[in-house]
């Protein structure tokens, strides 16, 4: 915990009815806490200054839902997120083969949801060799491997693509593929650093992982530089549990800004994938095994590890992308009495809204997604689109919103989620369901983990900006300036971590 003495600040008035001063301030942080906010405070001995010259701060900003290995893998991986059909894909990793041979090809961002046929093992065994080539939807929630790569992660070879919990049973086998060098505690750091520059000051980490030991590892390795909470997954709950480890504690071999986070269950599948469990069919359901998706997991054993997490001290982010998913997930919170949160929630009933609200359940929630879904949910989904992403309804009804960007399936980039959420609309189109859309100053306080503005007794994690964040006119134009904020630095528990002053 560090000392600092912020002057000649413009606070960023967020939505929770607190005054703030019309003309600059100081914010004193000491021992890591913001313990005064004022013009002309007096600087304690031996505690750093930093003069603002007028900048807006803010609490820093959290990304509510990220893949930390995941995310810093991806710079190293084949990008297939432009590419629109099986043959511009194949293309891509025929060029790679042929450039490193005797490298594994391992691809990202590729989404099939838009393409007419379903993709084979046979078509991309034809272009690699064998070279293994593993290709993961930009969703994460399936694979599209070839023979090779299928033999050397231990599945049964077949001529179609590996999905939802297979999948996720495999992943972590790739570093039998590629080794571990991508998620290094260098590596872990160049994009801790990066979220750093964003205003980042707290990540949820929701990767399939070792767990805390893992952590302790990087945290002495130089990565202790921003606030971690760490999510475990079923198959490491009772390791957890046996080593009475509560959301909240205090990761063994870190410091109080790494702790336990939540138990993650991944309840059902996603748009792109087909796998999202509905109400109703997809428009496309001739093509499916299950036309309205399916669950991962049966009602009794959501329920089960929903109870078990609450008797252990535990909150659950229960992923759930679509409608009948986010009902069958509330029943279980209601019976089980268990807190936590709905990860996604893109596809909503209004009444199953009004039931977040009444039991406290929140909604994380990734707005960027809507920019890349919005096409395919009109084309798959049709007439649901005024149900997805129901941040309005959410937040009229009294529902906690939490947003983060769900990396790599969108950056890490709190400023692209804000502008999501307020303009709905990534080209020229008039903005996607409009009415419910967020203002920027409810966007931005869905953003800072729940901190209200500026004052003391808050945690002393600040981020000071260039520009005003909370800019008039209509939502493309405040979305265009949420874009272009300048980050001038980052404070986290009173310790700059970024600056560029």
């Amino acid at each position: 915990m560090t000392s600092l003495l912020l002057r000649n600040a413009r606070i960023v008035p967020l939505g929770d009815g607190h005054p703030v001063p019309d003309a600059p301030v100081d914010v004193l942080v000491e021992y890591g806490t913001v313990s005064a906010v004022g013009p002309s405070l007096d600087r304690p001995a031996g505690v750093e200054e930093l003069d603002a010259a007028g900048r807006w701060v803010a609490p820093g900003l959290w990304d509510q839902h990220v893949h930390m290995a995941q995310w810093t893998l991806s710079s190293g991986r084949l990008d297939l997120a432009g590419v629109r059909s099986h043959e511009e894909a194949t293309a891509l990793v025929a060029e790679r083969v042929a450039e490193y041979p005797d490298l594994p090809v391992i691809g990202w961002g590729h989404r099939s949801g838009h393409w007419e046929r379903d993709a084979t093992v046979s078509e991309l065994d034809a272009v690699s060799g064998d070279t293994p080539v593993v290709l993961i939807s930009g969703d994460g929630h399936h694979a599209w491997l070839n023979t090779t790569a299928l033999m050397h992660l231990a599945m049964p070879v077949r001529d179609s693509v590996v999905q939802e919990a297979e999948w996720f049973a495999a992943y972590p086998r790739l570093a039998t593929l590629v080794g571990n060098d991508g998620t290094s505690p260098e590596a872990y750091r160049r994009t801790l650093d990066h979220a750093a520059s964003m205003g980042v000051v707290g990540i949820v980490d929701f990767e399939f992982s070792g767990g805390a030991a893992e952590w302790a590892e990087r945290w002495a390795a130089g990565c202790d530089l921003l606030r971690i909470r760490m999510a475990t997954y079923a198959d490491t709950l009772e390791d957890v549990i046996a080593a009475g480890l509560r959301t909240g504690d205090v990761l063994p071999g870190c410091d109080e800004r790494a702790t336990m986070g939540p138990l993650k269950i991944i309840s059902d599948g996603s748009l792109n994938t087909r796998t999202a469990w509905c109400c109703e069919p997809y428009a496309d359901a001739h093509r499916l095994e299950y036309p309205c998706g399916q669950p991962n997991l049966s009602g009794d054993e959501l329920r089960g590890l929903l109870a078990r997490a609450h008797v252990f001290g535990l909150e659950v982010a229960t992923h759930a992308i679509g409608d009948a998913a986010v009902a069958e997930a509330l029943a279980s919170y209601a019976e089980t009495g268990a807190r936590g949160s709905i990860e996604h929630a893109q596809l909503v009933g209004r009444d199953d809204v009004r039931r977040m609200a009444e039991l406290g359940i929140r909604a994380s929630v990734q707005p960027a997604h809507l920019l890349d879904d919005r096409d395919l949910t009109e084309k798959i989904w049709p007439g649901r689109g005024n149900r997805s992403f129901a941040l309005r309804w959410m937040l009229d009804d009294g529902v906690e919103l939490a947003m983060g960007s769900d990396a790599p399936v969108s950056p890490m980039d709190p400023w692209l989620a804000m502008a999501a959420a307020v303009h709905r609309s990534a080209d020229e189109r008039e903005p996607w369901y409009a009415e419910q859309a967020l203002t920027p100053q409810e966007a931005f306080t869905a953003s800072v983990d729940g901190q209200p503005t500026v004052q003391p007794g808050n945690r002393g994690d600040l981020v000071l900006l260039d520009d005003d964040p909370l800019a008039a006119g209509d939502s493309a134009t405040q979305a265009a300036a949420l874009r272009g904020v300048q980050v001038a630095a980052t404070i986290v528990a009173g310790e700059t971590v970024f600056s560029h002053l």
